[in-house]
């Protein structure tokens, strides 16, 4: 995304409604993947009859993970949207160069 300010170095509306779609995207995927990670993980343990201590090793597994999946998967989109698209030939700025 092409970063041009206004000439008071304000964001456009624009740039603020891309910046909030982001960052609805990036709660969102980020939420996904933390619930598809604690499923995978907590999920036997939940639905079948496990010992005890599988049960438990597979809760506590899914939850340390899912929270720590959380914040690096919202971060990486946002850092990713910061950086905006890569020129498609390295030492093009721009597609009149």
């Amino acid at each position: 995304m092409g970063h041009t300010r206004r000439t008071d170095g304000r964001r456009t509306q624009s740039e603020r409604d891309a910046i909030t779609v982001e960052i609805g995207y990036a709660l969102a995927s980020a939420a996904f993947a933390a619930a598809v990670v604690f499923g995978v993980l907590a999920g036997p343990g939940l639905l079948f009859d496990l010992p005890g201590a599988v049960e438990k090793a597979g809760l506590a597994a899914g939850t340390a993970l899912a929270v720590v999946l959380f914040p690096l998967r919202v971060v990486s989109v946002l850092v990713r949207f910061r950086w905006g698209p890569q020129p498609s030939q390295p030492g093009r700025t721009s597609p009149d160069s």
